[in-house]
């Protein structure tokens, strides 16, 4: 099953308050609104974990080794932070249907309680953190509209606030949960609907936020920042956050899509310790029993997709048939049942090529172009914010590999850009290292001056532009589906460099208005979105080295191939 989780779950776990947290909710909590309204709540092993993870805490002692000193040496020390809240915010994506909105409301429940043991108390006999209740809580809840925040999250708290064990500890409406003390009012919980200012200066000490796919307009992310920055407020309280969330729309820029964006950051090394927790469940590609690709018009297949985003807990009670139904409807949105059945942000029909062909089947890291062969280069990128990828195609075998690739570095004036300098060298041994039949480049975005530099060196005719823009829209996008055809066919071979393997998996579909003579509709690679980190430059350089080889073969140029396919030395050229 396919998860992505970061931090990952630790082999040699943290300390956490969360056990006794779970035994409180399923002691004292109910379901909300439902089939199963009042009944005692349950948690399955996933959402366990998951509260585990979320009330981590930093540990007593921390051990470190001497500087300078031999293997083995160690010191122990109290932790700076022993019994601080390990993660300041905690966000969850997990397909529709699962519980996202008892789990929210559960967990406001602990933090509002009277008894929850939600803040670090002490250590006790055997080194377990012990956990007290919040003093005055402050609990903002957060939703897209007022309908919703009563439907979901705030209305399964007003259930168990009324409809539980201690509902004498609670004065509640719908307007606000009051949780009552020895001289009254002693902490609330109140609903909020995107209102920028509402909570401005709040002293908040925990808050939640109802389906973040859907906070992406203006008004409803200014509310959220400033609700986050009303975090700091309550020091001596360990504030925090949680969201929970169907995956959304990629390119919608919503609060989803930012805790996304961050989330991959982490992963990639790029955040020291990082203050947010992220579990994010969806259905792959392919059968993770099989190891065939699903077919959704199958409607098996789509069980076991849906199967699959569920996790087994939830596929238990679930009724995966029912749902795989739903695609059997007349006129039913394909994408939106895939995103939230499936918890998929990038939908299958999207997606520009088979990353996972290219990946598993097409992928020969052993494999090298040998010096002298006839080949093609494909060039794209852009000097500014942007990476540059340089890609070399063998005229006769179809196998490809990465010459170059560079990322922008600030220059002597901060800006980012990738000096000329850098790329010129390389593609100049490219020329000497192999008989470059034909190169098709992208000038756009600051490589004009420099293609048509590379043009006068290496000959007009072998150095060819090709926008990939609007002034060539037409053309690209023949360009991109002969080059999803051969990844297809099996025709495009790869050495199995991971940052091409990332671009390929990352160019999305964008349709172009425009058809086939045969009256297919055409589309062009695209990322996710314009400011997304997931590139594609390296796929785009592929596809035009691709479509370069089949206009040189067209030209007669494979009559002119050596034999030899492969050596144990490379020739690449690589900046990362």
């Amino acid at each position: 099953m396919t998860t992505f989780i970061v931090p990952p779950f630790d082999e040699e776990p943290w300390p956490s308050l969360g056990g006794p947290i779970c035994d409180l909710i399923e002691e004292r909590a109910v379901f909300g609104p439902g089939s199963l309204k009042g009944e005692p709540a349950r948690l399955d092993d996933e959402k366990r974990a998951a509260i585990w993870k979320a009330y981590e805490v930093y540990p007593r002692i921390v051990t470190k080794a001497f500087a300078g000193a031999g293997p083995g040496l160690h010191v122990r020390r109290k932790h700076p932070l022993a019994g601080r809240r390990r993660f300041k915010r905690v966000r969850i994506s997990w397909r529709k249907g699962t519980a996202k909105t008892e789990f929210g409301g559960w967990l406001s429940y602990a933090e509002l309680h009277p008894e929850g043991p939600v803040r670090f108390d002490g250590w006790d006999a055997d080194g377990n953190p012990v956990g007290r209740p919040v003093r005055d809580p402050y609990i903002p809840m957060l939703a897209y509209t007022q309908e919703q925040v009563h439907e979901l999250a705030f209305g399964v708290l007003f259930t168990v606030c009324t409809e539980g064990p201690d509902a004498d500890l609670f004065d509640s409406s719908l307007e606000r949960i009051i949780r009552l003390g020895a001289r009254g009012a002693d902490g609330k919980a109140v609903p909020l609907a995107g209102s920028p200012n509402a909570r401005d200066g709040a002293r908040t000490t925990f808050q939640y936020y109802d389906e973040t796919h859907r906070l992406d307009g203006p008004t409803a992310k200014s509310a959220y920042e400033t609700m986050e920055a009303n975090l700091p407020k309550r020091p001596l309280d360990d504030p925090w956050s949680l969201g929970t969330t169907t995956a959304g729309q990629p390119g919608k820029g919503s609060v989803a899509e930012q805790d996304k964006d961050e989330a991959e950051l982490i992963a990639k090394g790029e955040v020291e310790e990082p203050e947010l927790f992220y579990f994010h469940r969806e259905a792959g590609t392919h059968n993770p029993v099989t190891g065939e690709p699903y077919d959704l018009t199958v409607l098996a297949d789509r069980v076991e997709a849906v199967r699959e985003a569920s996790g087994p807990a939830v596929a238990a009670w679930s009724d995966l048939r029912g749902i795989a139904k739903q695609w059997d409807r007349p006129k039913a949105d394909q994408q939106y049942l895939e995103r939230t059945w499936l918890n998929r942000w990038t939908q299958t029909s999207a997606q520009a090529f088979d990353a996972k062909r290219w990946r598993d089947d097409l992928a020969d890291p052993t494999a090298k172009i040998a010096r002298g062969r006839a080949v093609t280069l494909g060039f794209d990128g852009s000097r500014w914010k942007d990476t540059t990828g340089l890609i070399v195609t063998d005229l006769e075998t179809g196998l490809q590999d990465v010459v170059g690739y560079w990322v922008p570095e600030p220059n002597e004036d901060g800006e980012e850009q990738i000096r000329v300098a850098e790329v010129t060298p390389v593609l100049d041994q490219a020329f000497k290292d192999w008989h470059v039949v034909r190169m098709y480049g992208d000038p756009a975005s600051g490589w004009d001056e420099q293609m048509a530099t590379w043009a006068g060196k290496h000959g007009p005719k072998r150095v060819l532009f090709f926008y990939t823009d609007s002034r060539n829209l037409r053309r690209t996008a023949q360009m991109c589906r002969a080059y999803a055809g051969a990844i297809r066919a099996g025709e495009v071979l790869n050495t199995g460099n991971a940052d091409l393997t990332s671009h390929i998996a990352n160019a999305q579909k964008r349709a172009i208005r425009m058809n086939d003579d045969d009256g297919e509709p055409l589309w062009v690679m695209t990322k996710e979105r314009h400011d997304s980190l997931n590139k594609i430059d390296l796929a785009m350089a592929g596809g035009l080295s691709w479509q370069a080889r089949l206009d040189a073969l067209a030209a007669g140029a494979g009559a002119r191939t050596t034999t030899r396919v492969y050596t144990s030395s490379s020739t690449r050229r690589s900046r990362r």
